[in-house]
């Protein structure tokens, strides 16, 4: 299980988001980011979210 904080990607947010692979990580973290923070994930962007995803 891997696990993303959005707080550590430099959001003032508690959501912790988990999935199997790095890929269903990048894809929940770009629909929490558009959703909640209004914010579009770039390539830039989810190259340094990849640093940011850890192991449960």
């Amino acid at each position: 299980m891997k696990t993303l904080k959005c707080a550590d990607a430099g959001f003032t947010c508690a959501t912790v988001l988990k999935a199997e692979t790095e890929q269903e990580i990048l894809q929940k973290a770009a629909e929490h980011a558009a959703t909640v923070h209004g914010v579009s994930v770039t390539p830039e962007m989810a190259d340094q979210i990849k640093k940011l995803i850890k192991e449960a």
